[in-house]
């Protein structure tokens, strides 16, 4: 599970320094935002073509280890 969180970057000057999936701009709070509106794993997928379904997984995990996301 530690190797999804290589997928999460954060970067000074890019989004804010907020965290990010592999260095582009597409933070994760956003992603978690969608999920959380029920917006499906598809339906992310084919919004963002650039990420893959272990993003989002790293999203999550990383929101379990970062509760004050």
């Amino acid at each position: 599970m530690n190797s999804l969180l290589t997928r999460i970057t954060q970067t000074p000057g890019q989004c804010g320094g907020r965290p990010c999936i592999r260095g582009m701009r597409i933070r994760v709070s956003d992603i978690l935002e969608m999920l959380a509106e029920n917006v499906s794993t598809a339906e992310i997928l084919e919004d963002f073509p650039d990420l893959e379904s272990e993003d989002i997984q790293a999203c999550l995990f990383f929101q379990k280890q970062t509760p004050q996301l």
